[in-house]
C-alpha cells in the first residue's frame, strides 16, 4: 500500500504558449509525495475536486529539486526541475497562510535527496527566519492548557472502547492535532486513565515490550516517529483527500475531509457503539 509522506495545498501552472511566462491554473489540488507500492518515490499532483491524481511523477534520489521561482511577481510559485532532463513541472501554492511554505518546501526537497528521512517540522509559532522566535517559543509547548487537556480526553476517550463520552466535544474551526496530541498534554492522560494502555496497544508496534504499561505509551507518543505521524495526518486532513481511507475505519468520506469534520465522526462513531454495547447489555 502506498505511503504519504507529505501532502499541502497547491495548484499547477502552466507555460504561457512559448513565451518564459507562467499563467496558474485556479483548479484546487494538493502535491502528495507517496512511497509507492513498487518502492519508488512518487511526486503527486491531485484534483481536490474530483479527487483523481492527474500527474504521477517517479523521483529518484537526488535527481529533483522544487525551488521557488524567484521571477515570480506574486511570489508562492514554485518548480520542480529535473536534473537528468528539461523537465519542468510549475506549481503555485494554494493554502491562504504563506507563513509554511518554506516549511513544505524543505521537506520536499529533502525527501528528494532521501525518500527515507522523517519530515521535519518547525514548532508552533517558529520562524526560523525571525529572530525573536526562540526559548520563549519553545517554553510555551511544556505545559498544557486545561483547554487542551478538556480537548485530547475527548480525542482519545473515542480510541479506548467505553469511553465515557460525557462531555461534547466541540472542536474549534483551527484545531491542529499538532497542538493537542503532544507529550505534554497525553501524559497526564495516561496516569489519570492507565487502562488506555490495554485498549491502544494492539495498534501500537508489535515489537514493543509486554504486557503494555503507561511507560511504554509514555515512551510511544515521545519518539519522533509518533510526532511526525502526527503531523504526517493532519496535514493530510487538511488536504481533504483521506475520504476513501477513513471509510476503511468505518467513518463516513467526509471525516477525511478536514480535521474538525474527522475528530466529530470520530465522537459520532464512539456514541454509536456505546449505545449499541448498552442495548446488547440489556437483551443479555
Amino acid at each position: 500500500m502506498a505511503e504519504t509522506r507529505l501532502a499541502f495545498k497547491a495548484g499547477r501552472a502552466f507555460r504561457r504558449g512559448s513565451t518564459n511566462f507562467v499563467d496558474p491554473d485556479p483548479t484546487k489540488g494538493a502535491i502528495l509525495i507517496q512511497n509507492g507500492e513498487d518502492g519508488l518515490l512518487h511526486f503527486i499532483w491531485k484534483n481536490r475536486s474530483t479527487n483523481d491524481a492527474e500527474e504521477d511523477l517517479i523521483l529518484f534520489p537526488g535527481d529533483a529539486t522544487f525551488a521557488k521561482v524567484e521571477q515570480s511577481a506574486w511570489g508562492r510559485t514554485y518548480v520542480l526541475k529535473f536534473s537528468s532532463s528539461n523537465q519542468r513541472h510549475f506549481f503555485w501554492m494554494q493554502d491562504a497562510d504563506p507563513s509554511r511554505d518554506e516549511e513544505f518546501v524543505g521537506n520536499v526537497n529533502r525527501l528528494l535527496a532521501d525518500p527515507s528521512i522523517v519530515p521535519i517540522w518547525y514548532s508552533e509559532g517558529y520562524n526560523p527566519n525571525s529572530q525573536t522566535a526562540g526559548p520563549s517559543t519553545s517554553q510555551a509547548g511544556q505545559h498544557a492548557t486545561p483547554e487542551e487537556l478538556a480537548r485530547i480526553r475527548s480525542i482519545v476517550s473515542t480510541l479506548g472502547a467505553g469511553g465515557s463520552g460525557g462531555q461534547s466535544f466541540q472542536p474549534t474551526p483551527e484545531i491542529s492535532l499538532t497542538d493537542v496530541l503532544t507529550p505534554a498534554n497525553l501524559r497526564p492522560l495516561f496516569a489519570s486513565r492507565p487502562e488506555l494502555a490495554q485498549a491502544l496497544f494492539p495498534h501500537l508496534p508489535p515489537d514493543l515490550p509486554s504486557p503494555p504499561t503507561v511507560e511504554t505509551l509514555e515512551r510511544v507518543v515521545s519518539s519522533p516517529q509518533f510526532r511526525a505521524a502526527v503531523r504526517n495526518l493532519d496535514m493530510a486532513l487538511r488536504t481533504g483527500l483521506l475520504g476513501g481511507l477513513v471509510r476503511t475505519l468505518g467513518l463516513p468520506e467526509e471525516a477525511g475531509t478536514g480535521v474538525e469534520s474527522f475528530l466529530r465522526a470520530l465522537q459520532d462513531q464512539a456514541r454509536r457503539e456505546e449505545g449499541e454495547g448498552g442495548d446488547r447489555m440489556d437483551t443479555d
